[in-house]
């Protein structure tokens, strides 16, 4: 077999290929077995046909067109070898010349990955958030503890904002009840923003037994989008009641023994979260800058699969399980659909190019992953699965998937030590150390954030549709 590249542009190839007629002979020795095994000839028991015969009667164009169908995948294979290529997606493949007994000549194109100058980032400067905690920061998180030991009470009066009124809904749209347009017994607080527009005002002064009807637009299920009349009634109206703030309210929300040692720990949380937010900060900068430094040409059948295939995604999986279509989607977020698409074709490219640069420096760096880290990656995975470390193990090994994650892994650690090579400085212009004392978790951290620029700078379809119903 002889093969031949030709370069088409920097993200694809074009592969010429020709085979003497005798390194087809085991695909055709199948082919013929192949055949013996599908048809029937009196006198002839099954599998026992001659192959002259089946030239005769199935003609030797049968033949040959399932011998080349059976060799064409692994000439092909040989000659990806051969090239050396890394090799995008499959091939466009057309057979140029068949000659019985003589020759097979065929072209494949097929995109590759470019070849990527990863120049010298050490030089990159980013500016981070400081990690600075205020007492009303401290404050916030007390209160907000203070507001998930609260307690609630029946009272006889009209509902105010704060209180919790338990009610029953209907949704009509042109006269008719929707099918999913009743629900009873929904506990409310005023004012949370957890329901539909215009709720607020509307329960807002009702006691128990009292309905008021207000217009709002539905956010999911079979009226999404639309403008529909809601019927509201107040079961019950319930005062919620803030335990004080004192040392038995520590004892009672904590481990801590007074109110000032839970402050302390509120305030040292506080700043482990504003410190893992900072480093987030951190290496999604830097790797835009990093992006923005390097020429990452994006094969464009890639990427038009990729865009087909995060808009499928979304559509048929995200919003629809939250009962949502695309149009109930775009008008909740106020874009056209042409915003949409490019918005959507922005993040595919930066995903691509993201992959693209990174797996280029886990090669340079000759980065490899231990099972400790694959082990710590796929724990997490599992955990954002909702599936046990197991069954997520399990689907990974049978859905032939290890490679993808070792692969997720070691972009993250491609990203961290980037990241450690160059200068982060806070706000308050003082150097940011990231380096973390405990290397697989800082590892993680960096995939997370490798992996969430590979799918999209922004939050999901389906996590902004549900900020919006919410």
């Amino acid at each position: 077999m002889k093969s031949a590249v030709e370069t088409l542009n920097p993200t694809r190839v074009r592969l010429t290929v020709e085979v003497p007629f005798e390194e087809l002979k085991d695909s055709l020795d199948a082919a013929y077995k192949k055949i013996n095994q599908q048809v029937s000839v009196p006198g002839f028991r099954k599998g026992k046909i001659p192959a002259r015969l089946i030239d005769q009667r199935f003609g030797r164009g049968a033949v040959l067109e399932e011998a080349v169908n059976d060799a064409l995948p692994k000439l092909y294979q040989s000659a990806v070898e051969e090239g050396e290529l890394n090799v995008l997606g499959q091939p466009e493949v057309d057979i140029t010349e068949l000659k019985d007994n003589e020759l097979l000549s065929f072209t494949a194109e097929v995109d590759v990955r470019p070849q990527i100058e990863i120049p010298d980032y050490k030089g990159i400067e980013v500016e981070v958030d400081a990690v600075d905690v205020s007492e009303e920061d401290v404050d916030k998180a007390v209160e907000q503890l203070r507001e998930r030991f609260a307690s609630t009470s029946v009272v006889e009066r009209a509902a105010t904002e704060g209180d919790v009124v338990k009610v029953d809904l209907e949704a009509k749209i042109d006269g008719e009840v929707l099918e999913d347009g009743v629900a009873q017994g929904v506990d409310y607080t005023i004012g949370s923003g957890e329901l539909l527009d215009g709720i607020d005002e509307a329960v807002t002064g009702l006691e128990a037994g009292g309905s008021a009807t207000f217009t709002s637009e539905l956010k999911g299920g079979s009226g999404a989008g639309r403008e529909a009349e809601v019927s509201v009634t107040v079961e019950s109206v319930s005062a919620r009641e803030l335990p004080e703030l004192d040392d038995e309210f520590a004892q009672m929300a904590s481990e801590f023994d007074t109110l000032a040692e839970m402050r302390e720990d509120s305030r040292k949380r506080l700043a482990d979260q504003k410190k893992y937010e900072q480093a987030t900060q951190a290496q999604e900068k830097v790797l835009d800058a990093l992006l923005e430094l390097t020429e990452v040409p994006v094969p464009e059948k890639l990427l038009a699969d990729e865009i087909e295939s995060r808009k499928h995604n979304l559509v048929n999986h995200q919003l629809g399980q939250l009962g949502l279509d695309l149009g109930s989607y775009l008008k909740m977020q106020d874009k056209s659909e042409e915003e949409f698409d490019a918005e959507l074709k922005e993040q595919a490219e930066k995903g691509i190019r993201t992959q693209f640069v990174l797996d280029e420096l886990v090669s340079q760096e000759k980065l490899n992953v231990s099972q400790e880290e694959l082990t710590e990656h796929l724990m997490r995975r599992a955990q954002s699965s909702g599936m046990s470390p197991d069954q997520f193990a399990q689907a990974v090994v049978e859905g032939g998937q290890v490679p993808v994650l070792v692969g997720e892994v070691a972009r993250g650690k491609a990203l961290a030590a980037v990241v450690e090579a160059v200068t982060v400085k806070d706000t308050n212009g003082e150097a940011v150390d990231l380096s973390d004392e405990d290397e697989a978790a800082e590892t993680e951290a960096a995939a997370e954030t490798a992996e969430a620029a590979a799918e999209g700078d922004e939050e999901s379809g389906a996590q902004q549709a549900e900020k919006t119903e919410g």
